[in-house]
């Protein structure tokens, strides 16, 4: 199986959907949210490559409908217990420290995929920004 495609670009969900979606996609039409981590599990379940530097992706709400394209800055693949201060807080999510982050996170997953997430957890780390533009609700491709 592989992530849906717009135009010929991967699609970014954020979160779950509802409400966490919602909340998490206006932060980063905001400008304020600007990484995002998922585990390096999920890439290998569903056979896709991990984002590359300039890569573009659409950022799709809960219908799978665009709202905006990002632009992939930096990648990087760390153990979840090295993730640091620096990501947590370009996550924009809310959180006070790493070990907030970190706690917020871990709950996060075992709702969300069942998965107990340990330190040493592959996670794929994601630094972006929005591309401005006329398509897809103020970006282009």
């Amino acid at each position: 199986m592989t992530w849906p495609r717009i135009a010929g670009l991967r699609t970014l969900e954020l979160g779950t959907p509802g409400e966490m979606r919602q909340r998490l996609t206006e932060l980063v039409l905001a400008g304020r949210k600007r990484a995002t981590a998922g585990r390096l599990a999920e890439y290998e379940a569903e056979n896709e490559d991990v984002e590359t530097v300039g890569e573009r992706l659409v950022l799709v709400d809960d219908d799978g409908a665009a709202r905006a394209i990002v632009a992939v800055d930096r990648v990087e693949l760390l153990p979840f217990g090295a993730v640091t201060w620096e990501f947590a807080a370009a996550e924009a999510e809310g959180d006070e420290s790493i070990d907030e982050w970190r706690t917020g996170h871990r709950r996060y997953f075992k709702a969300a995929d069942g998965i107990d997430i340990g330190d040493d957890e592959p996670m794929v780390l994601i630094w972006l920004h929005l591309v401005p533009g006329p398509e897809f609700g103020g970006v282009t491709t």
